[in-house]
């Protein structure tokens, strides 16, 4: 990014690289939250189509209006 700055070198050098250290680290929270938000795929259950398309198959719910009874 700012290489060939003199300013930035010497920061780097008296601070540590911390962009950099904080690319590494936002990287690395992404690659775990993938495999936590798809913990079927991380352990290599294919999701079936049935499960998947069904109607409230997931956490997802239907709202109901005031007075209406689930049915």
């Amino acid at each position: 990014m700012f290489h060939d700055s003199p300013i930035y070198d010497r920061l780097i050098a008296e601070r540590g690289d911390v962009p950099g250290q904080v690319r590494r680290e936002a990287e690395r929270v992404s690659r775990e939250l993938e495999i936590v938000l798809r913990p079927t795929q991380a352990l290599g259950y294919p999701e079936t189509a049935s499960r998947a398309s069904s109607p409230g198959a997931g956490w997802q719910r239907t709202a109901l209006m005031p007075g209406q009874l689930p049915g």
